[in-house]
């Protein structure tokens, strides 16, 4: 009896026991953080690396979810389809490169079993073609547009840095290239070298350079006054860490965005140059194809039409995928 009694009595003491220890933690807490119940901005060092942590998978998250739009996936999806040929030719093509750009017999027989899309001149696969001819189309445009973006951000970010006459005298320049017709000056430049790949992809980068020159100039003409360079400054940071170490990075966005709908571009420049006869006749190019399919467009329209399908879609890629990089580099859409 006397130890249910003493039983009872225990039990009876320890809620009393547990509410005194959460008052004792309330009261440790307060006296720990009263700088931060009291002082209005104060700011814990262990949330606030919480925070941060937390708003950069954040922003990861939002970055990748405004990527998965539909047009956006499409043009991914194109582009997948469109590298994977140009990478594999080989592997796809029912035809080799010889055959595919050979003589081997009839012309413009239309498809069948063994020519699935029909036949150009020559009695070439249209199919083996139109996969080749992707390669050709990624080899020239890639390696063109990328010497542009490289030649352009640096003459753009020195001359907007330094101002001046030298500003003065690159722009003037600059200016001057941009009143020729794109297509013209390549048209003069491959006149004076020759239609080989390598001289066509020269072409395409020199037209290049004063479009981008232009692009960044204007962003790092915002930003050369912003407190971040006048800080890097006071720091001792040289000239050109300044421009390509603290400015550049925050202004490549439009560049990042022009580069993936130029592509497109440089492939429809390229095509209408193959058509006008200012191609290397050792590829296999779409435009050239188009150009050769153009004088049987009643009796063949099949080899004139493919290769344009193939411009059509990779073009569309393109576009697809510089509109959905736009959407989710440009800040203004990011809580759309």
């Amino acid at each position: 009896m006397a130890q249910m009694t003493k039983t009872k009595i225990i039990s009876k003491e320890k809620p009393f026991e547990s509410d005194k220890n959460l008052i004792l933690k309330m009261l440790k807490f307060i006296a720990t953080n009263l700088k931060f119940l009291l002082i209005p901005g104060y700011r814990l060092e262990d949330l606030t690396l919480r925070e941060i942590e937390f708003e950069k998978n954040i922003s990861k998250r939002r970055f990748i979810r405004r990527l998965k739009s539909v047009l956006t996936l499409i043009g991914i999806g194109i582009i997948f389809a469109i590298i994977t040929m140009a990478v594999f030719p080989e592997w796809l093509a029912p035809y080799s490169f010889e055959e595919a750009n050979g003589l081997p017999g009839n012309s413009w027989f239309p498809p069948s079993e063994d020519y699935p899309l029909g036949q150009t001149e020559f009695g070439r696969d249209i199919l083996s073609r139109i996969i080749f001819g992707a390669r050709s189309s990624l080899t020239i445009a890639l390696p063109s547009i990328t010497f542009s973006v490289v030649c352009g951000v640096i003459i753009g970010v020195v001359a907007a840095y330094y101002g001046g006459w030298i500003d003065a005298v690159i722009m003037r320049l600059v200016d001057i290239f941009l009143a020729f017709p794109g297509l013209i000056l390549a048209m003069v430049f491959i006149a004076i070298w020759s239609p080989r790949m390598e001289y066509i992809m020269l072409a395409y980068g020199i037209i290049g350079i004063p479009f981008y020159s232009r692009l960044i100039r204007g962003s790092v003409l915002q930003s050369r006054t912003l407190p971040y360079v006048e800080a890097a400054k006071v720091a001792g940071a040289g000239n050109w860490r300044i421009m390509f170490k603290h400015i550049l990075p925050n202004c490549i966005q439009p560049i990042i965005i022009s580069f993936t709908f130029n592509i497109g571009g440089i492939i429809l420049a390229l095509a209408g140059l193959a058509f006008l006869g200012y191609s290397d006749v050792e590829l296999i190019e779409w435009g050239r194809d188009i150009d050769i399919g153009r004088g049987q467009l009643v009796n063949a329209p099949w080899a004139a039409f493919w290769p344009g399908i193939m411009i059509l879609f990779t073009v569309l890629g393109f576009m697809l995928l510089g509109d959905g990089l736009r959407d989710a580099l440009d800040p203004r859409m990011r809580n759309l």
